[in-house]
């Protein structure tokens, strides 16, 4: 049996699958797949949806796992949206075993969405002055560092 999607040829990289069988790609999009696919941090190989098409940043309808990184810039360039990555002094070892305690505290702190006047439930009318603790004790959380990369 062949495989749902088909495979980007790309020289000296991880592969791009792509799930786009009867769906026309720009070319563009694909030298930027092939870019994106030749990242050292980019592992095991990168997926196009049915939507892919080229963007600012990364390409839209792409999913590009990586290793010990993030990219900031491959998330919501084209339709607006925000993403910070934030470095804390909370280790793995002191996160509970279920973690949806700490989700809803992260989803009630972060806004997202739209309001009554073109914003969701979830967005943030007025941001808070400060932040609040999400119930993870950590040896100094004082000390965590945000290093921001809004897209």
């Amino acid at each position: 049996m062949s495989p749902n999607y088909l495979t980007l040829e790309t020289e000296g990289s991880v592969p791009v699958k792509m799930w786009t069988r009867g769906v026309p790609v720009e070319d563009v999009a694909c030298q930027q797949l092939r870019n994106i696919a030749a990242l050292p941090i980019v592992h095991p190989w990168v997926a196009a949806m049915p939507d892919v098409h080229y963007g600012i940043g990364a390409t839209v309808g792409s999913v590009i796992p990586t290793r010990h990184a993030i990219i900031p810039a491959a998330v919501g360039v084209d339709i607006g949206c925000g993403m910070m990555a934030v470095e804390t002094t909370i280790e793995a070892k002191r996160l509970p075993d279920n973690l949806g305690k700490i989700r809803a505290a992260i989803e009630k702190a972060v806004p997202h969405g739209r309001s009554e006047r073109g914003r969701d439930r979830g967005a943030w009318e007025s941001p808070p002055r400060q932040s609040t603790t999400l119930g993870v004790s950590s040896p100094s959380a004082s000390n965590a560092s945000p290093t921001s990369t809004p897209s």
